[in-house]
């Protein structure tokens, strides 16, 4: 009898741990299917880094520079062949100013209409923009041409300003006049090499953007102190400015999207020179008056210069990629000597998950310099990292 009372009572306790471990895995199924449990989502991207050169210059662009269907990595002086990036070829010597060369972007454009990619740069102490004509040959130096004084040129950024398919060019000039310069086409559409240039707002911070604030299909523009709306006629008609926030040393670029997926796009910006990446959540009062909610993403890093968003792990949802601009300021941002790192952060529903791609001390981990791109560069379907900076050129490899 004593036997069939323990067996009695081992086989209650395997049916509680049963019905326990159903309710559980219950719980799981569900909080999967709600996106919430970590344990549940992707595993972490994997990148394989591959230094291309250590030059300092911050900026790199993908251009098919020699037209072989192969994509090319201009950064600086230089640029390399693709697929595999070692054979490098000239382009010419920007001037420099102490630790910074005046290169501070990499916009490719085929401003001549020749059928050869161009690129678009400029500088902070010569205060010009201007770009450089593809030679047509991997041997030749490539010639400098003025676009247009700007004043000192933080970094550029390519929009289509007018939806008509073609890409404007708008510099960010910290305490100078925002403008936009717009390339000059023939009857073809083709590039003339000429721009003309409009003013769009009397002065600009540290910080630039460009989306659809509120939401009546054209693209507006945002500043660090608020945002300026795109009038039907953007090269004719006045834009107007909403004093709604205070970014301080903003990103370049403050990211335009639908953060939380409620129907109105949301800012993304990180503080270029202190601590600080965050989210403004655009909302509307009582009176349905547009308000901003402030949202932390990370508060341990600093010098959140530049970022990108795009989609990294193919779910039809973007990623945040972005990450330290080593020594932006020299020794003289906060945070300046602490480690360098480049993350990606994805949004799970309700806040950004960090995933480090690099980080460490000079020598192990990676900054973002100020103008980085997210491509795929060997064609396997997903999307790659060419980063340049001050800590040397080098590119991530999605695994």
């Amino acid at each position: 009898m004593a036997y069939i009372i323990v067996f009695e009572i081992r086989l209650h306790l395997i049916l509680a741990m049963m019905i326990r471990l159903s309710h559980s895995l219950a719980g799981v199924i569900v909080l999967c299917l709600g996106i919430i449990d970590a344990s549940c989502q992707q595993k972490p991207i994997k990148f394989r880094k591959k230094m291309i050169a250590a030059e300092s210059y911050e900026t790199v662009g993908v251009i098919d520079v020699n037209n072989d269907q192969q994509p090319d990595l201009v950064s600086g002086a230089l640029w390399y062949e693709g697929p595999g990036f070692m054979t490098r070829h000239f382009i010419t010597l920007p001037t420099r100013f102490d630790e910074y060369h005046n290169d501070f972007s990499t916009v490719p454009m085929d401003v001549d209409g020749d059928g050869w990619t161009d690129f678009i740069t400029g500088g902070w102490q010569d205060q010009y923009i201007y770009w450089r004509k593809n030679p047509e040959s991997g041997d030749r130096e490539w010639k400098t041409q003025n676009i247009g004084k700007t004043g000192n040129v933080e970094t550029i950024r390519s929009w289509d300003i007018d939806g008509d398919g073609r890409p404007e060019i708008v510099p960010n000039n910290p305490n100078n006049p925002l403008k936009i310069f717009r390339l000059v086409t023939d009857s073809k559409g083709k590039g003339t090499g000429k721009f003309n240039e409009y003013l769009v707002h009397e002065t600009q911070g540290h910080g630039l953007g460009f989306g659809d604030v509120n939401g009546d299909g054209r693209g507006d523009l945002i500043i660090n102190s608020g945002w300026l709306e795109a009038p039907q006629k953007p090269f004719s008609e006045k834009w107007i400015f909403h004093r709604e926030f205070q970014l301080m040393k903003a990103s370049i670029p403050i990211i335009v999207a639908d953060v939380n997926n409620d129907g109105a796009n949301d800012l993304i910006f990180g503080q270029g020179h202190d601590y600080g990446l965050e989210w403004l959540e655009q909302l509307k009062d009582s009176v349905g008056m547009r308000t901003w909610k402030k949202h932390t993403i990370d508060s341990s890093a600093s010098q959140y210069h530049t970022m990108e968003l795009a989609d990294l792990d193919n779910d039809g949802s973007p990623e945040l990629i972005t990450g330290k601009r080593y020594r932006a300021h020299g020794d003289h941002d906060p945070g300046a000597a602490d480690s360098i790192g480049l993350y990606y952060f994805k949004w799970n529903g309700q806040l950004f998950e960090k995933n480090v791609i690099s980080y460490g001390p000079l020598g192990e981990g990676k900054g973002t310099g100020n103008y980085f791109i997210v491509t795929d560069l060997d064609s396997n379907g997903r999307k790659d990292i060419a980063v340049g900076g001050k800590d040397g050129l080098f590119v991530f490899y999605s695994e």
